[in-house]
């Protein structure tokens, strides 16, 4: 007989409370559907960003005249 196995728990990245990383988390890995807009709310706002490397100057910039 297999035994059962126990539902892996993750830290929520907006509250920190222990959430279960399953299917039966509709939210994950958020612990909760608040946690999860909120974080949404952030990226909106952009209140997160994703890093650009700035251009090294090796290429010429396109200032859009031709």
């Amino acid at each position: 007989m297999p035994t059962p196995t126990r539902p892996r728990l993750v830290r929520c990245p907006q509250c920190s409370g222990m959430s279960e990383y399953s299917p039966t988390n509709p939210w994950r890995p958020f612990c909760s559907e608040r946690c999860k807009l909120i974080d949404l709310g952030q990226w909106a706002t952009d209140a997160y960003r994703i890093p650009v490397e700035e251009p090294d100057g090796s290429l010429p910039m396109d200032d859009g005249d031709h």
